[in-house]
């Protein structure tokens, strides 16, 4: 059976709007018995319609699911006309909500794919990887459009809801991985906090995920699937003592996306809202209620919807590094390094730096870059109290490694995420050691910028020092850069530093 949908606009609790369409209904016709159009206990509905430009960013279809449904199955396909130069075209997500609802918080999530496959099903026993498997209990299901862009022309979409009658399966209890490792007691651990499986975009599973990641020297990872919880239970068999793996999420809205790290298992962070909204600081505290840490993704980015709208005011840390070094990435390196005087003149606590690879597909590269944590044990928490302090450096790969201090002249000693509390014009040393960056440069930067730079030798391995005094610097971070491959701008960076703060401010 078809149907050519009618649309009608509703308010959703939080958000700007969304369209509610008619309702689809089981109810008028029996399972099929393997007639054309269907199969043995099945029943089938197809819905078309049209989006016009300018439509909210959800659109919601209702779906009456009668008792004895054993799976449901949603395939769909939108139209993608050809648009002006510098115009967007059509792009539409898609996921589904069960019987308790579409209310912002997610009580009723059962899964997203966004737009990276065009069709799913979810049953008790097993479901489509980005989707929640688990009882189809008879109510209103919603299936979820997501129109991302919409063309001049407007968006048409058909949409085939599919559902198979029978006794319900049994939903397996979920096994999570442990929250410790056995690590190395006190010692830097290096890790990667954003990565992308078949849970969402990506194209990996999570055992070749596990497996790039023990080659790369990784000692843990967190799942950061776009707006899913899916892949919290696909990792069983994949941890051990040499690697640690973390729950999360990549929370995806339309105005930038935040890294959720450590979250608790099967723990769903909403992400239907803007800027505009005032929303964002529910649920980072949400994000942080989970046990997580909230950190801006990639807040430069040039994809559509990528860019950070919500302000750095509820964030852990922020990604400046995000994959392979580039121009923005400059940027928010920059942005981030401006707020860093806030912190010195104790205006504000100081918001430290990470770095990922956000690897979907071969052949971005996990862990490129790494973010190595001073942490006093392989666990969770000790993580992120590593982060959270600041006790950070990022490398392009486990190749790189590093120390970086600066001491007082009467032996007084900070390291990375500390401040060397000595007066404004004693003389301090900053020091890095450095290796495995063969053709790179070292640079010493301040509030004032970059004030010392020099090469390294051919082997790219050598310390490098430099005297200041708090008067002169009031923080110091290290850089460790490629030659520069775009005019005007640094070489690409090999390795960073957080700070360490200098004398007594505030």
């Amino acid at each position: 059976m078809e149907r050519r949908d009618v649309l009608r606009l509703s308010a959703v609790a939080g958000v700007t709007g969304a369209l509610t369409l008619g309702r689809v209904s089981f109810a008028d016709a029996a399972p099929t018995d393997g007639r054309p159009g269907g199969g043995p206990g099945e029943q089938t509905r197809r819905v078309t319609g049209h989006l016009p430009t300018g439509s909210p960013d959800f659109v919601y279809l209702p779906v009456e699911v009668p008792g004895g449904v054993r799976e449901i199955a949603v395939a769909y396909r939108y139209d993608k006309p050809t648009v002006p130069e510098g115009t967007a075209g059509n792009a539409c997500d898609i996921g589904i909500f069960d019987e308790r609802g579409t209310g912002l918080g997610g009580a009723g999530f059962r899964g997203w794919s966004g737009g990276a496959r065009t069709e799913f099903f979810l049953r008790a026993d097993e479901a489509t990887p980005g989707y929640l498997p688990g009882p189809v209990n008879p109510g209103t299901w919603h299936i979820a459009l997501g129109p991302y862009t919409v063309a001049p022309q407007g968006l048409s979409y058909d949409v085939t809801i599919t559902l198979k009658y029978g006794p319900q399966g049994q939903t397996p209890a979920p096994v999570h991985p442990p929250e410790r490792a056995r690590g190395r007691g006190r010692a830097w651990y290096r890790g990667d906090s954003h990565l992308h499986s078949v849970h969402s975009d990506g194209k990996r599973t999570p055992s070749e995920i596990a497996a790039l990641a023990r080659a790369a020297g990784l000692d843990f990872i967190n799942t950061s699937e776009h707006n899913t919880t899916s892949a919290h239970r696909a990792w069983e068999g994949l941890w051990g003592d040499d690697l640690l793996i973390l729950t999360g999420e990549e929370v995806t809205t339309r105005n930038g996306h935040v890294v959720a790290m450590g979250t608790d298992p099967e723990v769903f962070i909403d992400w239907r809202y803007r800027a505009r909204d005032n929303a964002f600081g529910k649920y980072a505290r949400a994000i942080r209620r989970a046990g997580g840490l909230v950190i801006p993704a990639h807040p430069h980015a040039t994809c559509i919807g990528c860019n950070w709208k919500f302000g750095l005011n509820e964030a852990d840390a922020v990604e400046v590094w995000n994959g392979p070094y580039t121009p923005d990435d400059e940027v928010t390196l920059a942005e981030w390094d401006n707020t860093l005087v806030a912190h010195v003149q104790g205006r504000a606590d100081w918001l430290p730096a990470v770095g990922h690879s956000d690897a979907h597909r071969d052949p971005d590269v996990v862990g490129l870059p790494q973010t190595a944590v001073l942490a006093d044990d392989l666990s969770r928490r000790a993580l992120q109290n590593g982060i959270r302090a600041g006790r950070v450096w990022i490398a392009e790969s486990s190749k790189v490694d590093l120390a970086f201090s600066v001491t007082g002249e009467r032996g007084e000693h900070a390291g990375i995420g500390e401040r060397l509390a000595v007066s404004r014009t004693a003389k301090v040393t900053a020091r890095l050691t450095v290796s495995g960056t063969p053709g790179c440069t070292v640079s010493f930067v301040t509030d004032q910028g970059r004030l010392y730079s020099t090469a390294l030798p051919p082997s790219g391995d050598g310390t490098v020092s430099w005297q200041t005094t708090p008067d002169y610097a009031a923080y110091i971070r290290a850089e460790v850069r490629h030659p520069s491959t775009t005019p005007g701008l640094p070489g690409p960076m090999a390795a960073m530093t957080n700070p360490v703060f200098l004398g007594r401010w505030g």
